[in-house]
């Protein structure tokens, strides 16, 4: 095999390898192209020519350009189509300087030439390469590893600065080899402009990565908030559910036991039936025995008979045709009866088997109304299962719209630094108060402090309207006194108008005494202006109760009677507490204390009691749980009572709510309500009120004094109002003492 190689002048070489022998040529060149040739030996002059290009190295550097300009000037022309084991040769190929093909020789694998030098020495103990390399292949590589040394890749970039020295060595090659520089060119255009486009990707999807953590970690928080705020629900769910797998599996049980038990029945019932069908077998076998034996008797009397009496033989026969057909009649109705009659069990196994499944039937039927009524418990309770996520769902969603649209609470802390008494006095205020409360005791503390700062009062007139102890022309001078001589001067008040009152047995009118007294103690000019400072005082003084409870009877918005009610509540406690502290030590036990409590209001409910119980908590004085219960009753300088009073008030008035409610759901949807309706009313739900409570409590709602108003007609919504300014209490249980349990504080009457 040959091959025909043409230079720039267009001449043909011939060339062959050396020794003579058949071998392969492998050639690489510097743009990745490929080739092998195998032949034989050819002419001396072909073989001289491939030699000098292909196996002679350069003397001298100045020897390689040449060199290299005309080794990438060769070219070969296959002459034909050359076969091989692996592959086929192209039509045209290149030349590489350095190796060109190799005979009976190493070449050195895996060179690196920008190694290191112990690991060349190791490379250079294999086989050395007998042909050496070119000059300009080694000036490359030696710049290659200069440029390799001085480089610091201990930086962050030190793949882009590695990177350059490449790329110069690689311009260099580009720039010598001008046949293949369009080519090289492009490609390391290509290779460069791929670089920078990936590096502008990268640097784009920096700030996505980053984000894409930011929200990963925010999703996982929230899926382990909601896995959280979900695991009570999802525990209380799980353990329903094993409960109700522990129960169907006890009921799969119970039913096989029965299904056990009906198949031993149904094998009973077969045994009894082949030990029966036995006995008729036995029976058929006694019967044929009994006939033939009963046959053979007959034929040996016959005989007898003839032998002795010598009957006759015609008579003897037919007398034995006429048995023999009787015989026949018996066995077919015998056979008959025992057929009809086979199959049946006696009374008693039939009665006994019957009771048992009757039994069973009756078990099983138990067993399963109660396993429906299970079914329809476990389909209510996913019912109220699925009702109870959509409200908490839905409450939620309220929750986050409220959240979102209320305001913030206001921070009441803030009112201490402007409050007289700083934050010590602000805390014994605040304490227990909601925000409408707060609100108050704020609106109170500024008033009161507006109020000392007026030394005057416009007066109101004396017009009809004008009540009779504010009826003053001109202004009023304000006497600036404080809420304690506010409270004693009230008290006094209260003292007088109750000793007059016990005295005379006549009840006289609050205003017109308030005024009276003011009179009598500081003369009519002076008393105008008491009666003005107490009224304003009064006026913003909600919180305090003495003077809040005076304002509104002075006032008309409760009656006298309230007042006095409480009063007397509060007095029969007192009362039943002394009696039962025997020792007069003015301690009780808890168990004492709540026995006194129910024995004082009999007609409180257990929760009631338990209220004022943990009230007297607080004036625990020992470690012995002994209430110190005459202290539940003290006053503070200001009229302020103690917790325990004040939760005794707040039931009264609770009660009384609940009391009218009742009364208001009695007479249903009447917008009127006459005198005879009410009193029926109130003795459908109060059955135990005595006729004279049930006169007052009609005459307050119809604000007469007359014995019968069955003639006026009034809303009930009025009444009602009138009612709940009065005196108004339960005088007996209620008919439906258990239907009212979540009645308190749904009705609340406008005052």
């Amino acid at each position: 095999m040959t091959s025909v190689f043409t230079n720039q002048a267009g001449k043909g070489m011939i060339s062959s390898p050396p020794a003579g022998k058949a071998f392969k040529y492998r050639s690489w060149d510097f743009g990745t192209q490929q080739f092998c040739r195998e032949g034989h030996a050819h002419s001396q002059r072909s073989k001289e020519l491939v030699e000098r290009f292909l196996w002679t190295a350069p003397e001298s550097s100045s020897e390689t350009p040449d060199c290299q300009t005309r080794i990438n000037s060769l070219k070969y022309i296959l002459s034909k189509k050359q076969k091989t084991r692996s592959f086929q040769l192209s039509a045209r190929g290149h030349w590489s300087t350095w190796p060109a093909f190799a005979s009976g020789q190493t070449v050195l694998r895996n060179h690196k030439p920008c190694c290191a030098p112990e690991q060349r020495q190791s490379s250079n103990k294999q086989t050395p390469l007998t042909i050496p390399k070119p000059r300009y292949l080694e000036q490359l590589e030696s710049y290659l590893r200069k440029e390799l040394q001085s480089l610091d890749l201990t930086k962050k970039n030190s793949q882009e600065l590695k990177l350059q020295p490449y790329r110069e060595i690689f311009e260099f090659f580009i720039d010598n080899f001008k046949t293949y520089k369009p080519l090289l060119s492009a490609i390391k255009n290509e290779y460069e402009v791929t670089l920078a486009h990936q590096k502008k990707t990268i640097r784009a999807l920096e700030p996505l990565k980053a984000m894409v953590a930011t929200v990963s970690e925010e999703c996982t928080r929230q899926i382990l908030a909601l896995q959280e705020k979900e695991k009570d629900q999802i525990n209380t769910l799980k353990q329903e559910k094993q409960h109700l797998l522990k129960f169907i599996d006890n009921m799969k049980e119970e039913n096989n036991s029965l299904q056990t038990q009906v198949e031993h029945l149904q094998t009973s019932v077969a045994e009894e039936y082949a030990r029966y069908l036995n006995e008729y077998g036995a029976r058929k076998v006694l019967l044929a025995k009994l006939n033939d034996m009963h046959h053979e008797r007959l034929e040996m009397t016959r005989h007898q008979v003839q032998d002795v009496k010598g009957e006759d033989v015609v008579k003897l026969t037919l007398a034995l045709k006429i048995a023999r057909q009787d015989l026949t009649k018996a066995q077919v109705k015998l056979n008959t009866t025992i057929a009809d009659y086979g199959d049946v069990v006696p009374r008693r196994d039939f009665e006994s088997l019957e009771k048992k499944y009757s039994d069973l039937l009756q078990e099983m039927k138990t067993l399963q109304k109660d396993f429906d009524q299970l079914h329809k418990e476990y389909e209510t309770l996913l019912e109220i299962h699925r009702e109870t996520a959509e409200e908490r769902d839905n409450f939620c969603a309220e929750l986050q719209r409220v959240q979102r649209n209320c305001t913030p609470r206001p921070n009441w802390a803030k009112c201490s630094a402007v409050i007289p008494g700083g934050a010590d006095r602000w805390g014994c205020l605040a304490e227990g108060k909601t925000s409408d409360q707060l609100v108050d005791v704020l609106l109170e503390e500024i008033g009161t402090g507006a109020l000392r700062e007026i030394n005057v009062f416009p007066g109101w007139g004396k017009g009809d309207k004008v009540p009779v102890y504010l009826r003053h022309e001109g202004e009023v001078k304000n006497k600036k006194l404080t809420k304690k001589d506010v409270v004693n001067i009230l008290k006094d008040v209260w003292r007088e108008k109750i000793a007059l009152e016990q005295q005379t047995g006549k009840r006289s009118s609050l205003p017109e005494f308030f005024l009276s007294y003011l009179q009598k103690k500081h003369g009519d000019a002076a008393a105008m202006e008491w009666s003005y400072t107490l009224y304003e005082n009064m006026r913003l003084c909600r919180s305090n109760h003495v003077l809040s409870s005076f304002y509104d009877i002075l006032t008309g918005k409760v009656g006298e009677e309230q007042y006095h009610g409480q009063n007397q509540l509060i007095s029969n406690l007192q009362k039943e507490l002394a009696a039962c502290d025997s020792s007069n030590s003015g301690s009780l036990t808890s168990k004492q204390f709540s026995t006194a409590v129910r024995e004082a209001f009999p007609l409180k409910r257990k929760e009631s009691i338990q209220e004022l119980v943990d009230a007297s908590g607080c004036k625990l004085d020992s470690t012995e749980d002994l209430i110190d219960y005459m202290s539940l009753f003290k006053e503070d300088e200001e009229g302020n009572a103690e917790p325990f009073v004040a939760k005794l008030r707040t039931q009264y008035v609770r009660e009384k709510q609940e009391y009218l409610r009742q009364l208001k759901d009695k007479l249903g949807d009447l917008t009127e309500v006459n005198a005879d309706d009410l009193k029926t009313a109130f003795c459908t739900i109060d059955p135990d009120i005595d006729d004279q409570t049930l006169d007052t409590y009609i005459g307050l709602a119809y604000q007469v004094r007359r014995e019968q108003p069955d003639q006026e007609v009034v809303p009930v919504e009025t009444a009602l109002e009138r009612l709940l300014a009065g005196d108004v209490r339960r005088v007996g249980p209620s008919p439906r003492e258990g239907s009212t349990a979540g009645f308190e504080g749904d009705y609340i009457i406008r005052t």
